[in-house]
Order: C-alpha cells, then structure tokens, then sequence
C-alpha cells in the first residue's frame, strides 16, 4: 500500500490493481480496513479509527484513491465528487491507434448488473446514462499507444467502455475486447492524477501517481518525458 498523501481529514493511495478499495464479495481485505490497520499502527490510536470511501476505482484498474478521515470530509467529499468537482485524469495504454490525435467521446451507457459490464450507444435510449470524456493521444510505442483522459462524468467502467467503442479497447481488458490478459490480472488503466481544492483548509491538493512498475509503462511514460 503506497499512501501518497496524507493530513488530518484525508489520505491519498495509489493503489496497485490487485487491491480493492471496499470490500466485495471475494472477501478480500479492502484498502479502507488496511488503512484502518496501518493509521491505527501510524498514531498508536488505541480506539476505532475512521475511513470513509469517497469513490470506487474498479479492482483491475490503478491509481489513486481519495478516503477521508473525518466524516466532515467524507461528506463535503462526496458532495465534491458528485458535482464533479474533483478533477481526474486517468492513462490507459490501448493497442488500435485511435481515430484522432484528440477528441470528445459523449455516449450514453446502459449497466448489465448480471454481467457487470456496461453497453455504450451514440444516441439517448431508456436507462441510458450521459457519459462524456476527454482523450488524447499523449505517446506511441512500436505495439501500443498511450492515452489521456480527462474523465467529465462518473460513469460505471465509463473509460473502459468508451474506448472500446472507439475502437480502442484497453490492453489486458477481455471483457471489453482486449485479445489477451495481463500478466498481472489487471488492465492497462491508470488512476494518473487527482486535482481539488480541500474541503477543510481550502488549499489546493494536487497529486500525480507514479506509473505502475513495469516496462511497457515506463517506456511509454518516459517518452512523455516522466
């Protein structure tokens, strides 16, 4: 567990794509009890400690993950989240050069709850939920290519599923037409960057994430220049 930030009202985690941000029905200990464990450890608290989750990020998926240790926080950051207040940029790495350097992509999502994937359509239909996203192509490898996305709604697998409806599904992603998985069991989707001003201090919290630790994602970071 990689915490990236920390004050009084929240912590920050980048998270790895085996961990899970709440707890499923694999049974699996979520990252909210493992904070719970490692700030109980951290203060020597000797009572119950508070974590709230503000937001979910997909187990396969890395990156950052907001929680808040006050319920002050959880509150104003829920609120945040859901008016989008919280600016998130995520990076995927994709195989198919997409149509465009750069490009607004607005569906409309259904959910399969059985499945537990969502369908995107190019026009409104009944149950359909507006999605909209940024993208743009940020660098190139010899197999794959590098995308940035500037995420506008908050949508179930709304970047995974756009983008394979572009054309563009992401690596190691099957259930959205990857061609193979990840050596790792994850997909190719990072949680990048988090930008929003505190909901106690007011101050500015801008938080990069390092890229996961393997070669594909450190060549195609590099040649952004990370």
């Amino acid at each position: 567990m990689q915490v990236v930030y920390e004050d009084n009202h929240i912590i920050i985690v980048n998270k790895t794509c085996r961990e899970i941000v709440q707890g499923d029905k694999t049974g699996d200990k979520p990252l909210s009890e493992m904070l719970k464990d490692w700030l109980k450890e951290k203060y020597a608290k000797p009572g119950n400690v508070f974590v709230g989750v503000t937001h979910r990020l997909d187990r396969p998926v890395s990156g950052l993950v907001v929680f808040a240790k006050t319920s002050k926080a959880l509150s104003r950051l829920n609120e945040m989240f859901r008016t989008g207040q919280i600016k998130k940029t995520y990076w995927a790495v994709v195989k198919n050069q997409p149509p465009t350097q750069s490009g607004t992509l607005v569906h409309y999502l259904t959910r399969n709850e059985k499945q537990n994937k969502s369908t995107a359509y190019n026009s409104p239909r009944n149950g359909a939920q507006r999605a909209e996203l940024d993208y743009s192509l940020i660098a190139s490898g010899d197999n794959y290519r590098l995308l940035e996305i500037d995420l506008k709604t908050g949508r179930h697998h709304q970047i995974r599923c756009q983008l394979a409806k572009m054309g563009c599904p992401i690596k190691g992603d099957l259930k959205y037409g990857a061609e193979r998985s990840n050596p790792d069991g994850g997909i190719s989707l990072h949680a990048r960057r988090v930008c929003f001003e505190h909901p106690v201090s007011h101050i500015i919290i801008d938080i990069t994430a390092p890229v996961p630790d393997e070669r594909l994602w450190k060549e195609l970071a590099a040649a952004v220049g990370e």
